[in-house]
C-alpha cells in the first residue's frame, strides 16, 4: 500500500476550533491567526477550502471588506495583498463575506452602554472614542481604495503589512516554528502588561460584538471566522458559554 501523505504541520494548531450548531443553526469554525504570517495564511486557505462555509466572517470592519475582496481577485494564490483575510476570501466559494469587527452602529452603541455601565472616567471615554475614530478612518480609507481598485485595477495597500522572518517559500516546519515563537512572545507581553482602561474596554467590547455577530450569522449556515489570536480565546469562550479567561 502507498504511504499515507505526511500531514502538513501548518494545519496542526491549537487555534482552530469548531462549535456545532443547535436547533438547525450552522457550525462556527474559529481560525486564530498571526496577521500576515505565511503559516496562518496557508492554514486559513486550507480550512476555508475544506469547510466550504455558507458565511465567511472576517475580523474586519464592514467598510473594509470590499478592499480585501478586490485583493482576492488577483490571479496569484495566495494574493500578494491582504494577508490571511484576502487568502480566505479567495478560497471561499460563498459570496457571503462579512466583516464582524467594529466600528459599526451596533458596535458603537455597545461601547457607549459599556462605558456608562462601568461609570468610566471622562478620560477613558475620550480615549475610547479616539480609538474608534482612528479605526473608522482606516476603514473609510479601505473603502475608498476598493472603489479606486474597481475603477483602475490598481492594488492599493492601506496601512503597513506585518513583515515576518519567514516567507511562504520556507519549509512548513520552519514557518510553524516562527509562528509559535511569535505567539509565545505576544502572549508573554500581554500577560506582563496591564492594559489601560480604554484599551481594555474597547477590546472586550470588540470580543462581545464579534461573538454576537457569529451567533447571528450561524443561522444562515456554517461559518468560518478568521480572527486574530488576541481575540481568539475570548470569542471562543463566549461561543462556548463560559466566562472568558483572557
Amino acid at each position: 500500500m502507498p504511504d499515507e501523505p505526511t500531514p502538513d504541520p501548518r494545519m496542526e494548531s491549537d487555534y482552530v476550533e469548531t462549535y456545532s450548531g443547535e436547533g438547525g443553526d450552522g457550525s462556527v469554525t474559529l481560525v486564530g491567526v498571526v496577521h500576515d504570517h505565511p503559516a496562518s495564511v496557508y492554514r486559513v486557505r486550507r480550512i476555508v477550502e475544506r469547510e466550504t462555509p455558507s458565511v465567511l466572517a472576517l475580523e474586519l470592519p464592514p467598510l473594509a471588506v470590499p478592499l480585501y475582496e478586490a485583493y482576492a481577485s488577483d490571479q496569484e494564490t495566495p494574493p500578494p495583498f491582504g494577508g490571511e483575510m484576502s487568502a480566505a476570501v479567495q478560497a471561499a466559494e460563498t459570496d457571503h463575506v462579512v466583516g464582524i469587527d467594529g466600528p459599526s452602529a451596533a458596535f458603537c452603541r455597545r461601547l457607549a452602554r459599556t462605558l456608562v455601565g462601568e461609570r468610566a472616567s471622562v478620560e477613558t471615554a475620550m480615549r475610547s472614542a479616539r480609538g474608534v475614530a482612528s479605526v473608522g478612518k482606516t476603514a473609510l480609507a479601505c473603502r475608498a481604495a476598493a472603489a479606486l481598485t474597481r475603477r483602475t485595477g490598481l492594488r492599493i495597500a492601506v496601512g503597513n503589512p506585518t513583515h515576518h522572518e519567514v516567507t511562504r517559500d520556507d519549509p512548513p516546519r520552519q514557518q510553524v516554528e516562527d509562528e509559535g515563537r511569535q505567539i509565545r512572545t505576544a502572549t508573554a507581553v500581554l500577560d506582563a502588561l496591564e492594559s489601560p482602561p480604554a484599551s481594555r474596554v474597547r477590546s472586550e467590547t470588540r470580543d462581545a460584538h464579534m461573538a454576537d455577530r457569529l451567533r447571528d450569522l450561524r443561522t444562515r449556515g456554517d461559518v468560518v471566522a478568521v480572527i486574530g489570536l488576541g481575540h481568539f480565546e475570548p470569542i471562543r469562550d463566549r461561543l462556548a458559554g463560559r466566562p472568558s479567561t483572557a
